[in-house]
């Protein structure tokens, strides 16, 4: 179990605990929300509302905890600066490993998770190499740096340390990796295709099963460096190769 000096307030509120019960009720009230906001986007083609919930999702930590707090959820500093390098390479390695899979299971069609999600990017057909670069540029730093910290602040750091404290560091893993990858349901898997809304049992268990491992992958890169730096950049890699495949490799 994750725990800390219970003579220091983690909470700006001393009626707020972290325990089960309060991590319970944040991934409530933040994930269905963002499923319901991602599969209206999916339909309207209007994201605008999920920056909002990623910035959200970041700065809910800062509103809930005490300096003391955000330290004990793993917000600090870091000097471990080789494993962040390979935490960093593991994301791309574990998107490209994740590309590969759906290649080879769905080639291009729209089961395949890629596939799908490269729809939202809205890439131009017969756009030229340079403009493809710079678009490519700007999706994969707008990918490295929103969901990773708001997910990562989220699901690795509060949520995660909630349940630590009621259960275990490996039990708590489960659960947070378990809202992470269920979550994500709603960027594939219930899918709104030639308008209408399919759903994908097989391919969504795979992709449901892959969410699992690479957001336990992420909380490894947390441990690993002692920070929850360390989590997001490995999401931050994730997306990167994710996006890669998407505008190379599709």
């Amino acid at each position: 179990m994750t725990t800390i000096n219970s003579t220091l307030k983690l909470t700006r509120n001393p009626n707020v605990k972290l325990n089960w019960a309060t991590g319970l009720t944040l991934v409530v009230f933040i994930c269905i929300p963002r499923f319901i906001l991602v599969l209206n986007a999916n339909e309207t083609a209007n994201y605008s509302a999920i920056g909002g919930i990623m910035f959200f999702s970041a700065i809910l930590p800062f509103m809930i905890l005490t300096k003391q707090g955000l330290k004990a959820i793993g917000i600090v500093k870091t000097n471990k600066f080789g494993v962040l390098f390979l935490a960093l390479i593991l994301g791309i390695g574990a998107s490209l490993i994740l590309y590969g899979l759906g290649v080879m299971l769905y080639g291009e069609s729209i089961e395949n998770w890629y596939v799908y999600i490269g729809k939202s990017y809205n890439i131009p057909v017969g756009i030229s190499g340079d403009d493809k670069l710079i678009l490519f540029t700007i999706m994969a730093i707008t990918g490295m740096i929103f969901s990773p910290i708001g997910e990562e602040f989220f699901f690795r750091g509060i949520v995660h340390y909630a349940f630590a404290q009621s259960l275990d560091d490996k039990r708590a893993s489960y659960i947070d990796s378990s809202a992470f990858a269920l979550t994500h349901i709603s960027h594939f898997g219930y899918i709104y295709y030639n308008s209408e809304w399919i759903f994908l049992p097989f391919p969504t268990l795979l992709w449901v099963i892959s969410m699992f491992l690479v957001s336990l992958l992420f909380f490894q890169m947390k441990k690993k460096t002692q920070s929850i730096w360390g989590a997001v950049l490995c999401h931050s890699g994730f997306n990167l190769g994710m996006i890669y495949c998407i505008f190379y490799l599709l």
